[in-house]
């Protein structure tokens, strides 16, 4: 995957804790245009900072320092199966639609509904436009090709494009039968005790989307059959009406069809 050559404005640097080669700290440094530092110090004036630790790259910002940090977790999460391809049950299985092939995550971020996606067996393919998010994905899709159930079954990891979705989806040559969208809905409280640090560690580095419907737009025009979009059960639907909608645990799938 090429990482787009969009560097972070922000409080982000690279850290390097004296753990193997310095080289591919200072290409990772390079790509995002930000800070690199051999060693944590007090005076550090970034909130957060991406390093490899335990073979992943994660994401660590003051209060996770000594906890380890944020990673693309590549396993699956409680309730899943873990064979491959997995049971297509729940509700987002309904929502992509039985008759669905390939499918195209508009708003990956770490990935845990892409991954999700892949192990129910879907042809599919993930966008992120955050460098940040770009990195880490990159880091997360290695490790998971590294398994030995994906060796075994000679299976590849979901392609990884970087860059603005919008942009991407208007550029597609083949539409896929689904695109899924997860955008970032504003919380319904200032301080939600329900959400979870990778969502609070997203916000504080990115904000919420702002565009989330033009990229609606952007996915209807694109997609061959449906799009479907995963939101807060408090939120409107983005797309208006839905032709169906399936209930989740505090949030719902809405299903656009074409």
């Amino acid at each position: 995957m090429n990482i787009i050559n969009q560097p972070y404005i922000g409080q982000l640097a690279v850290l390097y804790e004296g753990n193997g080669d310095l080289l591919p700290y200072q290409q990772l440094a390079a790509r995002l245009g930000v800070p690199l530092y051999q060693g944590l110090t007090k005076d550090i004036p970034e909130a957060f900072l991406l390093t490899w630790r335990d073979g992943a790259l994660k994401l660590l910002d003051r209060e996770l320092f000594k906890k380890g940090g944020l990673s693309v977790d590549i396993e699956p999460r409680s309730g899943e199966q873990r064979s491959w391809p997995a049971p297509k049950q729940d509700a987002l299985a309904h929502a992509l639609g039985r008759k669905t092939h390939t499918v195209i995550d508009a708003t990956t971020g770490w990935a845990q509904d892409s991954l999700h996606i892949f192990r129910m067996g879907y042809e599919l393919q993930c966008i992120e436009r955050s460098p940040i998010m770009a990195e880490l994905l990159s880091d997360g899709f290695k490790r998971l090709a590294a398994l030995d159930w994906m060796q075994r079954l000679n299976l590849e990891p979901p392609r990884l494009l970087a860059g603005d979705a919008i942009e991407i989806l208007a550029a597609l040559e083949t539409p896929p039968d689904c695109i899924y969208l997860d955008p970032m809905f504003p919380p319904k409280r200032k301080k939600s005790a329900l959400a979870k640090k990778t969502m609070m560690v997203l916000r504080d580095l990115l904000g919420d989307d702002q565009d989330k419907e033009l990229l609606f737009e952007a996915a209807l025009n694109a997609a061959g059959k449906r799009v479907v979009v995963k939101s807060p059960d408090y939120a409107e639907p983005l797309g208006g009406k839905p032709s169906e909608s399936f209930q989740g645990k505090l949030l719902r799938f809405d299903v656009y069809l074409k």
